[in-house]
This record gives C-alpha cells, structure tokens and sequence, in this order.
C-alpha cells in the first residue's frame, strides 16, 4: 500500500514562510512529525510513501530523508503550493499506482487512530473530536454515508476532518476537472466534489498543527493520549497520572524512557536508603518515586519509543525497589512472631501481584486487565500498595502495614485466579 502526505505548504501561520523551514520537520514530543507518519504508517503496512513538496524547502526534506533510509519515499514537486493542497494532491497522481492514504504532514495521530484508520475507507471523520477547537476544525456533513459538504461554517454537521483518507486513484479524475475549472482547489472541494465515503473514528488523538501555541499544546493533548490506563490502579488514575502527564512533556526529547525507568529506579532505591533512618521522609520519596514510574511508559509510547525490554526493564527494576524498600522497613520494626509471618507473606504477596498477571500474559499472550477489566474491583496494584506505604508511614504506623499489605496482595492473587477460571472459556473462545 502506497501513502501520499502532503508537505508543500509555506507555514504562513507558524511564521515558517520566513525562513522557508517546512512545518512538517518541526517536532512533538521528540520527533518530527513527518516521521511520525512515516513510522506509523509502516507500522500500519504502508510500504511506499509519496511526499508532496514545495521546491523551496526541499532541500531540508532531503537532509531528513538522507538520515531515514530506512523507508521508500519518492519525492514530487508542487510548483505552485498557492494553488492549495487540493492542487497538490493532483501533483502526486502518477506517483500512485493504486489504493493510497492521504495525509498532511502537519497533522499530528496517536498509534491507535492510525491503526484503525488504515482499514477505512474515503475520509476518516470524528463525531466527538475531543482533541481539537470546534469553531476552528473542518466539519463534515454526510448523506448516505458519503461526503456531502467540507467546511468550517457548517452549520448542520455529522463530525470532523481528521484530515486522514483512503483512497483510490479515481480521485485524481475529479481533481484535474476542478483544477481546469479554478486556480486554487482544497481537498474539501475535491472530497464533497467526489462524494467520497466516510468512516467513522470517533475518540481517539488527532490535531493538526498551524500555530506556535497548537503546536506546544499538541505535546500536551499527545502526552495524556498516550495514556491508556489498561492496567493503572485507583492511584494512579486519580492521582500519579494527573502529576506525570504534567512533567513527560518537559523530559519527551531530552531523557529516553529507559532513562527513565532507571532514573525512578534510582529515586526508589533512595527512599528505601531514607526510610532506615526515617521512615516519614523515605515513604514521601517512594510515593514521588511512584509518580514518576509512569513518566517512562508516557514517553515511550509519545516518541514511538517503545521496546519489549524497556517494558521488562521496568518490571524488573520495580521489583527490586518495592523489596528493598519493604525490607528496610521490616529491619528497622524487627518484627517477631507472627508480625514477622505477616511480613514475610506481604514480602511474598507484593512479588506475586505482579507475577500472576505476567504469568498470564505469558501463557495467553493477552494483558490481564484489557481482557479481564474486573480485575479492577479488587485493590492492591502496585501504585495502591505504595500509597498505603506512604500513608502508614506518613502517620506513624508503619507497623501496621505489613498485615494489611498480607492480606490484600494475598487476596488479590487469589481474586485474580479466581477471574482466570471463571474467563476459561471466553479465552478458549478467543483462541
């Protein structure tokens, strides 16, 4: 499958038309916004992509391109970008040899949008567009499930441009006919002109970019979309997500998720340090140190950053700093008896929370808490184990915690197990 992205525009709004640098080389959250298309549509099965250029700047995407040769781009020149973007469509048309996406290289998609928008058909539209100012977006009205008008002062409207299509050659057609009729055609005139389809994709991260202010609030809005929650506790929702999402866009560009994690492994290992001499301040820094464990995983995925061993790197590293930290805390209670059965078992518990669920991902290839979100019901996730060490310590009874930590990771597990045999058969369903 071909993609033809459109990039000839001068950047008039973005103030870029003075130095002729192309809007779609600037960055977000790390990476260029061309790249990002380049690295999702990949992703996407996209194995050749048509890049619409002004003449002007092509100098830059060649630079750009020189350091990607990792993907098949063939160059086009749109002599006249005044002309509008519908005229640059036209200048792709004996690029593409058959079906083909269509996008601006100033538009900005989360992963989940262009996965789902690859399979649609005519232009991707949004009801809801959660993302974007709706006096400024192009709105969209249907008729029989095709494109009846384009315009940002449509009164009546069934949603929004996301300024994604799927298309076939047969466009070009209807392109070339109104390019002979006007000297500037947009792609909404040659869409409601086609009567194009239009698919529904409703919920998910997509802006496009014009401005100095869209593009750092676009960093923002990228950042919390990238957090999808599946398996975040109570705390972490409510709580560590409101203050991470709100540091990530500082660090996306300047530390790699993997610095990251070892950055909050660092801070965890130190609260643990803390806590011997005073367990108030080290139950402060382990919950700070809580926070900033979603700070990887948010750049990771708003950099397309992500890896298999960042991910295990994370899990192993938590691991040892919830031991650590528990066990300084055992050291100096030194616990007897039955205090210090209860604080082994919640040792044990906080290893096995973890382990079940991984447990279940190895065998079934599937997260347990997307595929079972009851999981939910029952506390003692990682991020709730935390506060409730935060709490006991912050009001001096940290005594006390290891039989409620006994109890609940121990309960927890055997909820979670309970779920896996009540869901066999929907996983044997599922294959």
């Amino acid at each position: 499958m071909q993609a033809v992205i459109l990039a000839a525009g001068k950047g008039t709004r973005m103030g870029l038309h003075r130095t002729g640098y192309p809007k779609g080389l600037l960055r977000v959250a790390g990476r260029e916004l061309l790249l990002r298309h380049l690295i999702l549509l990949s992703q996407a099965g996209v194995e050749e992509f048509v890049l619409v250029v002004n003449p002007e700047n092509r100098k830059y995407f060649e630079e750009f391109l020189r350091a990607h040769p990792e993907f098949r781009v063939r160059m086009v020149e749109n002599p006249h970008p005044e002309r509008g973007n519908g005229y640059s469509l036209w200048c792709a048309r004996e690029a593409v040899s058959g079906p083909f996406v269509l996008t601006m290289s100033d538009h900005l998609y989360e992963e989940d949008f262009v996965r789902k928008a690859v399979s649609g058909q005519g232009l991707i539209f949004d009801r809801r567009g959660l993302y974007v100012d709706h006096g400024e977006a192009t709105r969209v009205k249907l008729r029989e499930g095709r494109i009846a008008a384009l315009g940002k002062g449509l009164t009546e409207y069934d949603g929004f441009d996301t300024g994604f299509f799927v298309l076939t050659p047969e466009i070009f057609a209807v392109a070339e006919r109104l390019i002979g009729e006007k000297e500037e055609v947009s792609l909404s005139e040659i869409a409601a002109a086609a009567r194009i389809p239009a698919t529904e994709l409703s919920g998910l991260f997509w802006t496009d970019i014009d401005t100095p202010e869209e593009l750092r609030r676009a960093e923002r809005l990228l950042i919390r979309a990238s957090v999808k929650g599946a398996g975040d506790g109570f705390i972490s929702r409510h709580l560590n997500r409101r203050l991470s999402t709100a540091l990530s866009p500082y660090l996306c560009g300047r530390i790699t998720p993997n610095q990251a994690t070892i950055l909050s492994f660092l801070l965890g290992i130190l609260s643990a340090v803390l806590a011997f001499f005073n367990p108030l301040l080290g139950g402060i820094l382990y919950q700070v140190h809580s926070v900033l464990d979603g700070v990887d995983g948010e750049i990771a995925r708003a950099t397309l950053s992500r890896t298999r061993f960042g991910g295990l790197l994370d899990s192993v590293l938590d691991r040892y700093v919830d031991f650590a930290f528990l066990s300084v805390l055992v050291l100096t209670l030194k616990p007897r008896g039955l205090m210090l059965a209860l604080a082994l078992l919640a040792l044990l518990g906080t290893v096995m929370v973890s382990y079940v669920t991984e447990r279940f991902k190895g065998a079934y290839a599937r997260d347990a808490y997307r595929t079972f979100p009851v999981l939910h019901a029952f506390p003692g996730k990682r991020d709730e184990r935390i506060f409730l060490v935060f709490l006991f310590c912050v009001l001096g009874y940290p005594e006390w915690l290891f039989p409620l930590l006994a109890v609940l990771t121990h309960g927890k597990v055997l909820f979670t197990l309970f779920v896996f045999y009540r869901g066999r058969k929907k996983l044997k369903a599922q294959g």
